[in-house]
């Protein structure tokens, strides 16, 4: 993972995000509620979960519900490898785990930066959607990682933590 820091022009604030990719496309997230990264490990399944929730893990103590967003945003083709990795987020006093395919890097957008996610209708949900953001010839899908897990039916997160 390498840090690549925009500097923007003037002294308009910016904001640092996470950014990590989910099949050929890349996202991030506000930097602010990443904890850590880890490789992924096995977790323990639990009973009549949504797919993408994969199971629990206990960090250092603490039991974590584990989301994969690959298969949330319904990608294709989930698989497993060395290079998969949970980001451990603390999202509203609560700490997740997200499964993405990859870590990038984390990057400094000034708010000018980041447009508006186009309106796609009801056809593709885009409430948890920050913006769109371009750097040099990457595109970064800017995703609200509080909005995303606080939703209705992400609301299982809170019963799986709690058992």
């Amino acid at each position: 993972m390498h840090e690549h820091r925009e500097q923007p022009q003037g002294s308009e604030p910016t904001q640092e995000f996470l950014t990590f990719t989910l099949g050929h496309e890349e996202y991030a997230i506000d930097i602010l509620r990443v904890q850590e990264i880890r490789g992924y490990d096995q977790v323990t399944a639990i009973a009549n979960s949504p797919a993408f929730i994969k199971g629990v893990i206990n960090l250092r103590g603490a039991i974590v519900p584990i989301v994969d967003l690959r298969i949330k945003f319904n990608l294709a083709t989930v698989t497993y490898d060395p290079f998969t990795v949970v980001i451990i987020l603390n999202v509203m006093k609560r700490i997740v785990g997200v499964v993405v395919d990859s870590v990038s890097d984390v990057i400094a957008l000034a708010h000018a930066a980041i447009k508006p996610a186009p309106e796609f209708g009801s056809s593709f949900n885009t409430e948890y959607l920050m913006g769109l953001a371009t750097i040099e010839e990457r595109m970064l899908i800017l995703v609200d990682i509080e909005r995303l897990m606080s939703s209705g039916e992400m609301a299982l997160l809170n019963e799986a933590s709690e058992q």
